[in-house]
């Protein structure tokens, strides 16, 4: 009976070693690939230029946090620790399950664009607390002199952005949260839709967004299309919120993938609202924006009147 009982243990123990051994494999592949940059098809000449690594050499530093944060982690142009300039600032939220150690190709990609880049373990990004506490470290940080961003931050020029449940996180830090009015502009990727957010708790309020908002999703798969941002629930959102916005699908990209193949105009939307580049805006503004004719790209609309 002993070894029938062992046996059935060691059938039942090798699926769950299994298991676990998958989800630690899992675990470290990155997110967005290593070379995303140069792999990521474009449509465009400014979504191609975006999409490439900036003029900036970058390192990075991490910080022990809070509970809830645990680390938080900072990418920053290089020439940063001897000049004598400040760097406008791109806070990153995470998606559900995928942490700052498996998308590092994209913060790197927007460091090398001339931003302080900011994320954390917060696996919760969706109820905006650890927005607010990141905030609040980068306010700290500014005024710390044995800290690498010691008046290095301009503050006047944040953005924030997530993905999935991290979109949705973008949604609540905007609309509901202490520091909303901290940030200047905001890139919501595939975030979770309104009803489906309410019932995880994200009450987000899009009618209370006044900065301008770039909502991308993409357009393949039922959890994308159906689960996460089905088409009439994103244009439903988009018209909610009052301010400058714009709204575009990446055909045939999945959930996963919209981490960062619309990256290219991701980072030229921050660039025109937080570096005031001119030929980024040309992507969403003037008479023929390049968003309007890149067939790479579907649904798009443009309200920048606000």
């Amino acid at each position: 009976m002993k070894k029938v009982l062992k046996i059935v243990g060691i059938i039942i123990l090798i699926p769950m070693i299994l298991i676990i051994e998958l989800l630690i494999i899992l675990s470290f592949i990155p997110a967005a690939p290593k070379n995303y940059t140069k792999k990521v098809k474009t449509g465009g000449n400014i979504e191609a230029k975006y999409l490439r690594m900036g003029e900036y050499k970058v390192k990075s530093t991490k910080s022990k946090s809070s509970e809830l944060t645990k680390y938080n982690y900072v990418y920053y142009p290089e020439e940063l620790e001897s000049s004598n300039k400040k760097y406008p600032v791109v806070i990153i939220l995470n998606g559900t399950g995928i942490l700052p150690k498996k998308y590092k190709a994209l913060f790197k990609h927007l460091a090398s664009w001339g931003f302080i880049v900011v994320g954390n373990d917060d696996g919760s990004t969706g109820f905006g607390k650890s927005s607010d506490e990141t905030i609040d470290y980068l306010k700290k940080a500014n005024k710390d002199k044995d800290s690498i961003l010691y008046e290095k931050i301009d503050l006047n020029n944040i953005g924030i952005t997530g993905h999935s449940q991290g979109g949705a996180g973008v949604f609540t830090s905007i609309s509901i949260m202490k520091h909303k009015d901290k940030y200047k502009t905001a890139v919501a990727l595939s975030p979770t839709h309104e009803e489906t957010a309410l019932a995880f708790g994200w009450n987000y309020d899009l009618t209370k967004i006044n900065i301008p908002t770039l909502l991308v999703a993409g357009t393949q798969g039922d959890f994308e299309t159906q689960a996460v941002i089905p088409i009439e629930k994103m244009i439903d959102m988009y018209h909610k919120i009052p301010s400058s916005k714009v709204m575009m699908r990446r055909i045939g990209a999945e959930h996963g993938q919209m981490l960062y193949v619309a990256d290219g105009y991701v980072t030229a939307w921050f660039m025109w609202q937080l570096q005031n580049d001119k030929e980024a805006s040309k992507a969403f503004t003037g008479d023929n924006p390049e968003i309007l004719k890149n067939k790479l790209y579907q649904d798009q609309k443009i309200d920048l009147s606000n």
